[in-house]
Parts: C-alpha cells; structure tokens; sequence
C-alpha cells in the first residue's frame, strides 16, 4: 500500500459564489477533489467513498447527513482508533463542515472532531507492544498526524464557541477542552 499526501487542502477557505440577489454564498468541499484519496486507506480498504460521504454531510437532509457522517466515523476513527491514513486528510473538511449553518449535524462533526483528537490508543499499544513502531504501515503516525490536524485548525473554535445552538457549543467547548492540553 502506497503512502499518500496528508496535506490539508481544507485549509483553503471556500470559494463564495454570489447569488443572483447579490448574496454571497459558500460551496464548500471545493478542495475535496484534490486529495488523492483512491491512493489512500480507511478501515474499508480504499478511501475513494470519502468524498461521497463529506458530499452528503454537506448537502443532505437529516437523516442523509447523519447516516453519512456515521459511515464516515466507522471509516475514519472507529472505537476511538483512528483507523487508518484517510483521517488526517479528513479532518480539514470535517473542520469546514461544522462551520457552516446549512449542515444538519454540526455537533455530531465536532464531537468526531473530539474523538480524534482525543485519540490515543495505538500510541497506547505502542508503548506495550514497541514493535508495532517498527511496522511498514504505522498507526501511531497515523494517529498522531490526525490529531495534529485537529489541532491545525484549532483557531475555527472561536466562531464555534459563539453559536446559539446549545448542543454546538457543548460540543465546541468539550473540543476546546480537549485542545487546550
């Protein structure tokens, strides 16, 4: 298995479009096509599907939004593992996504946020088990970009800290609590 860029191209703010009533408006996800993800790895095997879930994330009802966000998580970060490389190229986008008003579960995006950013398991077993270090495909590289990603992007807080939705910024300050260490 090739190892892929974990660049963060969901750092680039998103292209604002104005409307024909002269509103500007946010596509979001317009770096999504530039990571490449067929060459990259979640719990599944190939992280091609990735873009396809933060599309529906994005732009789906509910119930779409939630049920891509769950498929996601089972990808990305699975019983608080960060399973696989995809998840630091992840992260950017999930950042994206939980700021803007339109997504239904920007919550559930932050408390996943959290969970990586939380993540320490397979550094955990590392210190039992030295010998996963020495492995070709490393976990707690892994792990440890993912949750770096988290923290790249830790100044969005802010504005998340800010929201009139209670269960946003529960969640925000559990994130903030867990980035200030």
């Amino acid at each position: 298995m090739r190892s892929a860029s974990t660049q963060q191209p969901g750092s680039e703010r998103p292209v604002r479009h104005t409307s024909p009533t002269g509103v500007a408006r946010t596509t979001p996800l317009t770096a999504v096509s530039r990571v490449p993800w067929a060459d990259m790895q979640d719990s599944t095997g190939s992280a091609a599907a990735i873009p396809l879930l933060l599309n529906g994330i994005a732009w789906g009802d509910s119930a779409t939004a939630l049920a891509a966000l769950e498929d996601l998580r089972k990808r990305i970060c699975q019983y608080g593992f960060v399973t696989e490389q995809a998840t630091a190229a992840t992260v950017p986008f999930l950042w994206e996504l939980a700021q803007l008003p339109h997504v239904t579960c920007r919550a559930r995006i932050i408390q996943l946020l959290k969970a990586i950013a939380d993540a320490r398991q397979w550094e955990s077993t590392a210190a039992l088990y030295p010998k996963l270090l020495s492995r070709r495909e490393n976990p707690v590289v892994w792990e440890r970009a993912a949750r770096q990603a988290v923290r790249d992007r830790r100044g969005d807080l802010n504005s998340l800290l800010t929201e009139p939705d209670t269960e946003i910024a529960r969640a925000t300050t559990e994130l903030a609590r867990s980035l200030a260490d």
